[in-house]
């Protein structure tokens, strides 16, 4: 159930944003408010519950990145870092800004997320590296990098400001830190 309602509150706010209400989603279900507030006390905890929930499809998905035969280490890490589950395909993420002052349990469970679960990331960049496929880099530097361009994309309006979207920008920020390290 919980799941369902986790769910539902993605989609809700990919259609209506940060602002949905408790009444948005149980419209959505098909299920009343206060079945809702049985497993989910609050909004508060829904937005925790989804961003947890989000960061866990993306874990599950490097995972699957991993254990996709045929792809080189380079075409590994480009998917890893910038692998988007179904889920969240589609929803506008430079709306996150508006949680930090509003939500800032769940702002701050997205910043512990974009900074921890880095094994992965670091064993392809070690491992390209020892096939010569990119060059000896500082990962402690490359990893601020990528997390604090992260961060802005979530707390500036640049993308919006100038139109850019969310998964073209990550696209753009994976080639320029992948083709920055890949030995010629």
């Amino acid at each position: 159930m919980k799941q369902k309602i986790v769910e539902g509150a993605l989609e809700v706010y990919r259609q209506k944003g940060a602002k949905f209400t408790m009444d948005d989603l149980a419209s959505y279900l098909g299920m009343s408010k206060k079945t809702i507030y049985t497993v989910i006390p609050d909004k508060r905890t829904l937005f925790t519950d989804m961003v947890n929930f989000t960061f866990d499809a993306i874990k599950k998905s490097e995972e699957e990145v991993m254990n996709q035969p045929g792809l080189s280490t380079e075409e590994k890490l480009r998917k890893i870092l910038g692998v988007m589950p179904d889920q969240v395909i589609g929803m506008d993420f430079t709306q996150m800004y508006s949680m930090k002052d509003k939500y800032p349990e769940a702002y701050k469970v997205i910043s512990q997320r974009l900074e921890s679960g880095w094994e992965l990331t670091i064993s392809l960049l070690q491992q390209g590296v020892d096939e010569g496929v990119f060059r000896p880099i500082n990962v402690t530097i490359f990893q601020m990098v990528f997390e604090s361009s992260l961060e802005r994309f979530l707390n500036g309006s640049e993308l919006k400001d100038n139109r850019i979207d969310y998964m073209d920008a990550l696209q753009q920020l994976v080639d320029l830190l992948v083709d920055g390290i890949r030995v010629e």
